[in-house]
């Protein structure tokens, strides 16, 4: 289900029918039972002569560059066309997880957070590590501490780096609004964070060296909620399966993450490849799945949930 907004009215909407969106974050309610299909999908039509690019869109709905290419691959990145319908990827499955602390998907560039005593859920994009810097993709840990206005001390490789570019980099970045790692900073211990940026692009791409980045208004919400202890775990699931009690089942199928250093993401044949075998661990064999729109999910990989229920034809 898609609710249908024009742009110019969207604040409007928002504030007077969608409740689920808030500040600088997105809140579901947890559902019932064993399920675990959440939200609606928005569809957002851009402004008449439209000058703002996809990250505007992707920041004020809150969602990664790499969600909305995901559920829009025809749209340009640097200047959607004006008057163009985009879908806004709120509907989500939740990962097959505990339903505790923090949870990193790296796959769909999504973080959970489940605030203790509470039959929520929150999500914020996130940018996570390059190819060479990847982010942890299983790994349990928590927050050790939490820091305002961290400084950046770079490793001597870091710098390294830089100067074989012709670069040189500072040996420390004081606290402020030029650090890269902003203002805020929640460290999980072996050199890894979830901060800042100072930068207004790149969440939702694979752009770190290793840390979790959030966007300056949701590290500052997400610090401002989460106490040290939280337990944080680190998932690589580009595929999401659910069966719902009603019987409907549901898959979500994201870009994989590719460990070539020639490219972001496996192209399309290993990707598809690499999938069909891990959906053969995910989905059990059933007269009630329609492996045909399961098929189609794995070849689209639009991030968003797909019923793929087999239609009972009728007598």
């Amino acid at each position: 289900m898609k609710v249908k907004v024009y742009f110019y009215n969207v604040i409007f909407t928002l504030l007077i029918g969608l409740s689920h969106c808030l500040a600088y974050a997105i809140v579901y309610t947890l559902p019932e039972g064993s399920n675990r299909l959440v939200g609606k999908n928005l569809e957002v039509v851009t402004p008449k002569n439209n000058i703002h690019s996809l990250e505007f869109f992707s920041e004020w709905f809150q969602v990664g560059i790499s969600n909305m290419l995901e559920a829009n691959p025809d749209v340009d990145v640097y200047l959607p066309d004006s008057e163009k319908k985009l879908i806004i990827p709120h509907q989500l499955i939740l990962p097959k997880t505990p339903h505790l602390g923090i949870v990193i998907n790296s796959a769909e560039m999504r973080l959970y957070y489940y605030p203790a005593n509470s039959n929520t859920v929150i999500t914020l994009p996130i940018a996570i590590g390059t190819i060479e810097n990847a982010t942890p993709y299983y790994w349990i840990t928590s927050v050790k501490h939490k820091k305002k206005n961290p400084i950046w001390i770079p490793t001597k490789n870091m710098r390294d780096e830089y100067i074989k570019r012709g670069e040189v980099l500072p040996t420390i970045f004081p606290a402020g609004s030029n650090n890269p790692m902003g203002l805020y900073a929640l460290y999980l211990g072996q050199n890894y964070a979830i901060h800042g940026t100072n930068s207004n692009f790149g969440i939702g791409l694979r752009v770190t060296r290793g840390c979790i980045r959030l966007r300056p208004k949701d590290i500052e919400f997400l610090f401002k909620i989460v106490p040290v202890g939280t337990k944080v775990q680190f998932i690589n699931e580009p595929i999401k399966s659910t069966i719902e009690t009603n019987g409907m089942q549901y898959l979500e199928v994201h870009n994989p993450l590719s460990h070539d250093k020639e490219e972001n993401h496996f192209n399309t044949s290993t990707a598809i490849a690499y999938l069909k075998k891990k959906i053969s661990s995910i989905l059990i064999d059933d007269t009630n799945i329609d492996y045909k729109i399961v098929n189609e999910a794995l070849e689209n990989r639009s991030g968003i949930p797909i019923n793929i229920t087999r239609k009972l034809s009728k007598n």
